[in-house]
């Protein structure tokens, strides 16, 4: 009788890195089989890339001269503009990250979890895996439609891939300010306006859609130590997207001049630090 009546200790947290490797991956796991769940989840991720491939390329390929290049020419502009476009679509899944957390925060989930034996962290970390996974997934369709309407890429298939994966860390780093956005604020509908409101002006200030010598000196230096622009030059070079025409910087910038590690270090420095604000936002927000 006095078995039944002793309380039982709560549940601890399986301790160590490996533990908390585990705990992520439930949770990657248990935020895929949604999105499984809900296909129009990734439908209309893949949309919105599509329609700017297609808009960009059909409607202002013909009008923006490439420095070196022909003018009016349209392939010239794709190979310029396929990497900002990439670039910009696993940044813009920040804004569905960070509206994922909150709505979990809204329902109450976040709460279920914790009373779980497992890892603070792995709640944050598992979502962001499983986002990386759909924008990955987005990315592929992207690059299909991307060689249809005419986009090569000139160096060996080493390259092509590892500029896809610079590209897919910089969507995972910036998951992480979604993350914490999410968390910061009250509904889904504030993270989604949260998560798009400084994108714009950080994907527009950039090497991203037009030549940055073409814009005001003091714009120049803000595009070229911008992180998004790092890793669109990063992906450029390592597509063979480069034009003759356009040097790397015109400013001197480090970032321009050695891209793939500006990216690189951009992208760790970025998942270092809003990962630890976001987890201790978790902590505190859910104690």
């Amino acid at each position: 009788m006095s078995a039944m009546t002793d309380v039982m200790p709560a549940p601890r947290a399986r301790g160590g890195i490996g533990g908390s490797v585990r705990d992520s991956l439930v949770v990657a796991r248990r935020n895929l089989i949604r999105m499984a769940r809900i296909p129009e989840m990734i439908l209309f991720g893949v949309i919105q890339p599509v329609m700017f491939v297609v808009l960009f390329t059909y409607v202002f390929g013909g009008a923006i001269n490439i420095p070196g290049a022909p003018a009016g020419s349209a392939s010239a502009y794709k190979e310029f503009l396929m990497a900002g476009i990439f670039a910009q679509t696993v940044t813009f899944a920040t804004a569905g990250a960070g509206a994922g957390i909150a709505d979990d925060m809204h329902k109450g989930l976040i709460d279920r979890f914790r009373s779980l034996p497992m890892a603070r962290g792995a709640v944050l970390t598992g979502r962001t895996l499983a986002d990386s996974v759909q924008t990955a997934i987005t990315l592929l369709v992207l690059a299909i439609v991307a060689l249809l309407v005419g986009w090569r890429t000139h160096e060996n298939i080493g390259k092509v891939l590892f500029g896809f994966l610079l590209l897919l860390l910089l969507g995972y780093a910036f998951s992480w300010i979604g993350a914490l956005i999410g968390l910061s604020v009250r509904t889904p509908e504030a993270a989604t306006s949260g998560g798009l409101i400084w994108l714009f002006p950080l994907t527009f200030i950039s090497n991203a859609f037009v030549p940055v010598n073409g814009m005001p000196k003091f714009l120049q230096y803000i595009a070229e130590w911008n992180p998004f622009s790092a890793t669109v030059m990063a992906a450029r070079e390592l597509f063979g997207n480069t034009i003759d025409g356009i040097p790397k910087s015109v400013t001197g910038a480090w970032p321009m001049e050695h891209p793939v590690w500006a990216s690189l270090l951009w992208s760790i420095v970025i998942i270092v630090v809003f990962r630890t604000l976001a987890v201790r936002k978790y902590r505190s927000a859910t104690a």
